[in-house]
């Protein structure tokens, strides 16, 4: 796979998903992004849920999964690395395909009254994400860190792990406030920004050319 071609593949990736979570919640009376999950504006019972996670999530899982197998490779090659770009995929791509397939009961049922089996492999898979992603970032950093190699993208990679780190635990603390949505959304714009700056890196390589 080439770079350019891995480059589009993670633009596209996190762009669908943005999309998908922006004008989901557009086609939606009354929703609220900073006082509703994500997983509502595509949950079971809403109107355009079907064709928004057929479009939308699912393809988004599928190309971040493809972008994180194939960004490994474009990197100096050691334990840390291999395990936090293969975690990526696992709890970021894959996760995200499965939040695609099973999504969550009406109003994402946090109470968790009588839920589907959907909604608690929906919510095993987002538990996963947000646990395991700031660790996979950490790993990339540290790794990186190791070969002496794109040193300053190995910085942000940990500060960014550790920063992640801080925002779920925020985000897991304050389920029951009300402003549950905008909590869930400042970790997700972390890996956003991680993963479209990461394309960008593979983009604008040349030769082995440090940064």
């Amino acid at each position: 796979m080439n770079n350019t071609t891995t480059f589009l593949m993670g633009i596209i990736g996190i762009g669908l998903f943005l999309a998908t979570s922006i004008i989901g919640g557009l086609l939606i009376d009354n929703y609220a992004a900073s006082r509703q999950l994500i997983s509502e504006v595509y949950a079971i019972d809403t109107e355009y849920g079907l064709v928004l996670r057929s479009i939308g999530i699912i393809p988004s899982g599928i190309l971040l999964t493809l972008f994180t197998f194939g960004a490994h490779q474009k990197f100096p090659q050691s334990k840390q690395t291999k395990i936090g770009f293969y975690g990526l995929g696992l709890f970021y791509g894959i996760a995200t395909i499965l939040v695609g397939i099973f999504p969550c009961d009406s109003g994402c049922n946090k109470a968790l009254i009588d839920p589907s089996v959907a909604q608690l492999i929906h919510n095993v898979a987002g538990f996963l994400t947000y646990t395991c992603v700031p660790i996979c970032l950490t790993l990339i950093g540290m790794g990186l860190k190791k070969t002496n190699r794109y040193n300053r993208f190995a910085s942000l990679s940990i500060l960014t792990g550790f920063g992640s780190i801080l925002l779920v635990f925020l985000f897991f603390s304050m389920q029951k406030d009300e402003y549950i949505g905008l909590y869930q959304r400042m970790p997700e714009g972390v890996f956003a920004a991680w993963l479209i700056y990461c394309s960008y890196i593979i983009k604008n390589q040349v030769h082995e050319k440090h940064i």
